[in-house]
């Protein structure tokens, strides 16, 4: 019998980070962290510069799951519209969960306002990153104005992200012909 090694403390603060900021809120304390973790103050500062430091190391290791749950796979053959649509689906899908509080990455810029704090930026890189997919899925489907088509994409993902996560709306059977009436105005296939 093996038994599995336990996560370094730095794993567990991560982890701590991610669920308990999704959760509450980036404005949680250390000692809530650290707690939660199962680690000491002193080994979190001995670990990350601060508690800024943690929050955005937190959020640049979400990006990678996040991206790969959210976003088609590299070898996708579907239509760009059909990869668009499929973006959104993953979103309707996760908003019907309990446990789901919108856009992990939206509610940090929201909530943290200072756009040069660390985990905002990194937040704000993975916003970037989902505007450029959209726009390079428009340009291949020959949308009519693919910058456009991708920040009004942007917009009704962050804003049925946010509405979703605060409980004001269901996405369900709202979502996708929202979607599809941009992609037809854009001529896009």
């Amino acid at each position: 019998m093996t038994t599995a090694a336990k996560p370094s403390s730095r794993e567990r603060l991560l982890e701590a980070a991610a669920t308990l900021t999704y959760r509450d809120g980036v404005n949680i304390g250390v000692e809530a962290l650290c707690k939660a973790a199962g680690v000491s103050k002193r080994s979190m500062y001995q670990l990350f510069e601060s508690k800024d430091e943690l929050l955005a190391a937190s959020l640049e290791r979400r990006t990678s799951v996040y991206v790969a749950t959210l976003l088609p796979g590299a070898g996708d053959d579907r239509s760009p519209r059909e990869r668009i649509l499929h973006v959104f689906e993953q979103v309707e899908s996760q908003s019907g969960m309990p446990e789901f509080h919108g856009c992990p990455f939206l509610a940090a810029q929201i909530e943290l306002k200072d756009q040069s704090h660390p985990a905002s930026r990194v937040a704000r890189q993975v916003k970037e990153n989902l505007t450029a997919f959209f726009r390079a899925e428009a340009e291949q489907g020959g949308a009519s104005d693919p910058a456009l088509l991708a920040r009004q994409l942007s917009l009704v993902f962050d804003g049925a992200s946010a509405r979703a996560g605060i409980g004001a709306d269901r996405l369900a059977g709202l979502i996708a012909p929202t979607v599809t009436t941009l992609l037809d105005a854009a001529d896009m296939r």
